[in-house]
């Protein structure tokens, strides 16, 4: 650890907490329905698509009509996705030809699934699958519709708690109109001018053909990669034009797009948490859920960076000098882009994590066992350390009547949050979508681990020499554990000589793609194979869960909570808008999540961790 990546984390978070307020404040403006400064530009089109489209913007919707417009939108948006991701060879922008064989119908449904909840998990490697309409269009579509559905529904929960004895919680198409015109649109036009800037192409040229200096041929992948980028990280979309995400000099050119990259993971996320204490009349009660989200990750940065910087002990061992130097940084670079380092390698991993950014510039899968350890528990949180756009803050919600349902417990009273009764009904809702999210990411998790049938370890690799150690399936238990105890050993007419992710770390890789699938955040490790129909279908059931199951409960809890009156504070009443609450809330969600995920935790990268300093690790 260094204090040049000290200074680094520190002058990130100082940057991001200043934007905190500007950015929820006019999300509260937009949302509100205020005027705001882009008025004289927006309103006339805003007003000619409610004409267009028939939406009334006065109406006011219950949380039933409001959720059923929701999943009418977010189910007819996965069904067209679906249809042209299988069409995409008789549509036009296709210079490379890609049609319905890069896209089966298994990876075509996962895919779609991916975009639609937000999550833009990738089992196919952009630049060899889908064309540029496909990334435009029918992706592209998603990635403004799908984290504007998030926002909204994460207004309308918000709605629930500041309205008094009424019944609706907004008008579902005005909302994400506004967010679209008023919030996506203008920052994306100026990020994309300033990536282009920068050095991220935008053009619809085919790919390039290049000869390297060792004569060998290059083809080098290019599109409107500065539009795609914008809003794939404004929205937390995740995901990209090229297979290595933000480590491609292409989506990423440099450390100061890095910097602004990481800055908009939290932008609205952490923006929404003062848009909540806004709209509920006490900004104190914002910054109080702001707090518990900042100190979950400030310490899970600290651990991370701490563990990266630390590397793997047992490298001293071979000869290898990995303490920090004047000449070099020490610590774990395996996995790391060396133009950003380790510090802001960690840094990004916890935000990509943290947020539902799904995007990172670094190969988590050659993270420290603790350092992946953090990358996992940010998942296993259910979106509430920053999460999504919008999951973050109905997420830590969901964990703050869960917090004031406990501190009534102590002080002998029905629990209140905001002056509004907490009472079987919500606490239902709650404790049903917190099951079901640990239900999701435990039970695929199991029967992948566990399945006697190829498709579930199966996609765990080894390398076989005598393939030239391109990975292979492993083909059943027994043979997992044969290779796993014997070095080197016959296997199917070849000698295994390196077993790559077996074991604790191979458990830890289907956990964590699980979580990543339920938690909508759609990074991975990258050392399993997920594109089989085995994997392809399960994550795409464990993405619908995660979103849907999630906002659902949510809304009818939104749906309860705004007929109530609001009660008059009284001495036996909860504070939660100071420092205290955000600790108890914090620990609230550590605790719940550790209660739930630490036997898994425990097989995988703890002990892989004290695998490696036992010296079993190199």
């Amino acid at each position: 650890m260094t204090g040049n990546g000290f200074l680094q984390i520190l002058l990130f978070c100082v940057v991001a907490l200043l934007l905190v307020k500007p950015m929820g404040e006019y999300m509260a403006r937009v949302f509100e329905r205020e005027r705001t400064f882009l008025d004289p530009v927006l309103r006339p089109i805003e007003r000619l698509l409610y004409r267009i489209f028939g939406v009334d913007e006065e109406q006011d919707m219950r949380w039933t009509t409001y959720t059923a417009a929701m999943l009418m939108l977010s189910a007819v948006g996965g069904f067209i996705c679906y249809i042209m991701l299988r069409l995409q060879g008789h549509l036009p922008l296709n210079p490379q030809h890609y049609g319905a064989k890069d896209m089966p119908p298994d990876l075509s449904f996962n895919t779609a699934m991916s975009m639609m909840t937000n999550t833009d998990w990738q089992s196919y490697t952009p630049e060899q699958s889908v064309s540029y309409f496909t990334n435009m269009v029918t992706i592209g579509i998603h990635w403004w519709l799908s984290p504007a559905i998030g926002i909204v529904v994460a207004i309308a929960v918000v709605r629930g708690f500041a309205r008094h004895s009424g019944y609706g919680l907004g008008n579902f198409w005005v909302d994400v109109t506004r967010c679209m015109l008023y919030i996506f649109l203008p920052i994306c036009l100026v990020y994309s001018l300033f990536l282009v800037q920068q050095g991220c192409p935008q053009n619809f040229a085919p790919y390039t053909q290049a000869t390297t200096l060792e004569g060998a041929t290059q083809t080098i992948a290019q599109g409107p990669v500065a539009s795609q980028e914008s809003i794939r990280t404004l929205g937390l979309n995740g995901g990209g034009l090229f297979n290595a995400n933000s480590a491609h000099p292409y989506e990423n050119p440099n450390p100061l797009t890095n910097f602004i990259q990481m800055l908009f993971f939290l932008l609205i996320p952490a923006g929404l948490t003062f848009t909540f204490g806004r709209m509920v009349g006490n900004t104190r009660q914002g910054w109080a859920l702001f707090g518990a989200m900042a100190m979950l990750f400030v310490a899970g940065v600290g651990v991370t960076y701490w563990a990266e910087a630390r590397g793997n002990p047992n490298i001293s061992h071979l000869g290898v000098m990995s303490e920090a130097t004047s000449g070099q940084p020490g610590g774990n670079l395996e996995g790391k882009e060396t133009r950003f380092g380790i510090a802001t390698s960690s840094l990004s991993g916890s935000l990509a994590t943290a947020t539902a950014a799904g995007e990172n510039c670094s190969m988590f899968d050659s993270f420290t066992p603790i350092g992946g350890l953090v990358l996992v528990t940010n998942l296993i949180c259910d979106e509430t350390i920053f999460g999504g756009t919008g999951g973050g803050l109905y997420g830590m919600l969901m964990y703050a009547i869960v917090a004031v349902f406990l501190g009534g417990l102590m002080v002998g009273r029905t629990p209140e949050y905001l002056g509004k009764k907490i009472d079987r009904q919500e606490m239902r809702m709650v404790s049903l979508a917190i099951l079901l999210l640990f239900v999701s990411n435990m039970f695929f998790t199991a029967l992948a681990a566990n399945i006697p049938l190829p498709p579930g370890k199966d996609s765990v690799t080894i390398s076989d020499s005598n393939k030239k150690d391109e990975p292979k399936l492993m083909a059943s238990t027994a043979a997992w554990n044969h290779v796993n105890n014997s070095s080197p050993s016959q296997f199917e007419g070849g000698t295994w000589n390196n077993v790559g992710n077996a074991n604790a770390h191979g458990l830890t890789e289907i956990l964590y793609a699980y979580c990543s699938a339920t938690a909508n955040n759609g990074t991975a490790m990258g050392g399993l194979t997920v594109n089989t129909p085995y994997y392809n279908y399960t994550l795409g059931f464990a993405l619908l869960i995660g979103r849907f199951f999630l906002m659902i409960p949510l809304l009818a809890m939104a749906g309860s909570l705004v007929r109530k009156q609001v009660v008059p504070a009284s001495l036996g009443t909860v504070s939660t808008d100071g420092g205290l609450f955000a600790t108890v809330l914090a620990m609230t969600v550590l605790i719940i999540s550790a209660l739930e995920y630490f036997p898994a935790l425990a097989l995988g990268p703890i002990i892989e961790h004290l695998q490696m300093m036992a010296g079993k690790l190199f």
